[in-house]
C-alpha cells in the first residue's frame, strides 16, 4: 500500500513537487489544497486555503493522508505540522516553533547572531517615528528594510539612501501594504557581493545539500523594477565552488541546525537559506523554511533519486542514510507572468501554445483555472518553462524557444534569464 501525500499551495513550485513525487513506486496518491490546472493532471485538488489549519487537518482525515510535505510558508508557523503530527500523519517540515526562523525576520537575525552565522548588521523598530528617526541618521546610507513577518516574498525593500528608505517605512508601517506582517520593520546594512540560493534537506540533526540555483528576483531585465517572487532561475549556480558550499554547508546550515536542535526546537524540512557572497564570505539575508519558487521547478527535473524516499527518510530521522542523486545536466526556468505583475494584473485570459512545446519541456503551472473556455490566467505569476540540457546555454535556448511559443493577453517575462552563464 503506498502512500496518500498531501501538499499545501497554488504554485509551479508545488506542481514541480507533485510532479516529482508522481514518479515515485512508494506514492499512491497526491492531494493538493488548493492546487491549480497543472497541480490536477498529476494529483487531486483540494478546495481548502492554505491558512486554514482546520480544513486541512479535516481533509487529511477524510482522504486517509498518511504523509505531508511542506512547500510553502503559510501553514507551518499556523502550526499545521504540529497538529498532523499529533493525528498520527507523518510529516517532513518544520513545527511552528522551528518556523519562526522564517516567519519573523528578527527572531531570525538575533537566532544568527548568537550562534556566529555570518549576516548583516541590523536594527528592528515597532513605531513608525523611531524607525524614520534611525534611518535619518544614517546619512543617505543605503539600507534594506524588510518587514518582519511573511510577505510572499515581497517584504524586502532594497533602498539606495535615505528617502527611498523613508518611503519604505511608509508602505510597510502606514500604508501598512504587507498588514501584520509589517508590525515590525528590520532596517539593516546593504550589503554587496553576489546572490546564490541553498537549499537543504533536513532531518531536526542532519542536512543534504542540494544544487545551487541562481534566481532572478527583480521584474525588470538587468534586475530593475519591482521585487517580485521570483521571475526565473537556473541550476547548477556557475560562482559556487566546492569550497564555498562547503563553507556554507558548515556555517550557515549546520551551526543552525545544531543551534536550533540545541534550544529544543529542530528544524526538519527544506531549509532555504538567501545569501550575499561577500568579499568576506558568505553571509545570510534570510532564511526561508521551505522550499524556493522558482529555484524548486529547475531543482527537480535534476533530482535521480526518488523525492518521496529523501522526505520519508528526513521525517524518520534517517536522512544520513539514504543516497541521493542529481542529474549532471543545466535547468533553466523562465517565468511567464501577467503583465502589471507585481503591481496591479488582470486574469482570466487564455493562454494558448502549451501543446506547441518540445518533449522533456517543462511547463509548470502556477495562476492557471480550468475553466469553460479552456485554460486561463488566474494570478500574476502564471508557468515556468523549464528546459534541460547538457549546459546552461543550451538549456536557456531551449527554455527561450519554448517560452515564445505560449501565449496569453498581457504576457510578460524576463529575457535575460541566465544571460551570458
Amino acid at each position: 500500500m503506498g502512500a496518500r501525500v498531501l501538499l499545501v499551495g497554488t504554485g509551479a513550485r508545488e506542481h514541480a513537487i507533485a510532479w516529482k513525487l508522481a514518479q515515485s513506486p512508494d506514492v499512491d496518491e497526491i492531494f493538493v489544497a488548493p492546487g491549480n490546472a497543472g497541480t490536477a493532471l498529476v494529483a487531486t485538488n483540494l478546495a481548502v486555503q492554505p491558512k486554514n489549519i482546520d480544513g486541512l487537518l479535516a481533509a487529511a482525515k477524510q482522504h486517509d493522508i498518511d504523509f505531508y510535505l511542506a512547500t510553502m510558508d503559510d501553514p507551518q508557523p499556523l502550526g499545521l505540522v504540529d497538529r498532523l503530527a499529533e493525528a498520527g500523519i507523518l510529516c517532513y517540515g518544520p513545527s511552528a516553533a522551528a518556523s519562526r526562523i522564517e516567519a519573523s525576520k528578527w527572531f531570525a537575525k538575533e537566532l544568527m547572531r548568537d550562534l556566529g552565522i555570518p549576516t548583516g548588521s541590523a536594527m528592528s523598530f515597532t513605531d513608525y517615528g523611531s524607525a524614520r528617526e534611525h534611518v535619518e541618521s544614517l546619512r543617505d546610507k543605503p539600507v534594506v528594510v524588510k518587514a518582519d513577518g511573511l510577505a510572499a516574498g515581497k517584504g524586502v525593500i532594497i533602498c539606495s539612501g535615505t528617502e527611498d528608505a523613508l518611503e519604505a517605512l511608509d508602505i510597510i508601517m502606514r500604508r501598512r501594504d504587507f498588514g501584520s506582517a509589517g508590525d515590525r520593520v528590520i532596517v539593516e546594512e546593504r550589503l554587496e557581493g553576489w546572490e546564490a540560493s541553498a537549499h537543504a534537506f533536513c532531518d531536526g540533526r542532519t542536512a543534504r545539500l542540494m544544487p545551487f540555483a541562481t534566481d532572478y528576483k527583480r521584474a525588470g531585465d538587468g534586475d530593475i523594477g519591482l521585487n517580485t517572487g521570483g521571475m526565473g532561475a537556473y541550476s547548477p549556480s556557475n560562482r559556487v565552488n566546492e569550497k564555498l558550499a562547503a563553507e556554507i554547508e558548515e556555517t550557515v546550515i549546520g551551526r543552525l541546525l545544531a543551534g536550533m536542535a540545541e534550544r529544543g526546537y529542530p528544524f526538519a524540512g527544506t531549509l532555504f537559506p538567501g545569501l550575499m557572497v561577500t568579499e568576506s564570505g558568505p553571509q545570510v539575508l534570510e532564511y526561508n523554511a521551505r522550499f524556493g519558487d522558482p529555484e524548486t521547478q529547475v531543482l527537480m527535473p535534476r533530482l535521480s533519486s526518488d523525492l518521496f524516499a529523501i522526505c520519508r527518510a528526513a521525517a524518520e530521522q534517517r536522512l544520513a542514510d539514504i543516497p541521493i542523486e542529481w542529474s549532471n545536466e543545466a535547468t533553466v526556468g523562465v517565468v511567464l507572468a501577467s503583465g502589471g505583475y507585481p503591481a496591479t494584473y488582470k486574469m482570466s485570459y487564455v493562454i494558448e501554445g502549451l501543446d506547441r512545446l518540445d518533449d522533456g519541456v517543462m511547463a509548470f503551472h502556477a495562476g492557471t483555472l480550468e475553466s469553460d473556455r479552456g485554460l486561463v490566467t488566474n494570478g500574476g505569476r502564471v508557468l515556468t518553462i523549464v528546459a534541460t540540457a547538457p549546459s546552461v546555454a543550451e538549456a536557456r535556448a531551449t527554455a527561450y524557444d519554448n517560452a515564445r511559443r505560449v501565449h496569453f493577453t498581457d504576457m510578460q517575462y524576463r529575457s535575460d534569464i541566465a544571460a551570458g552563464v
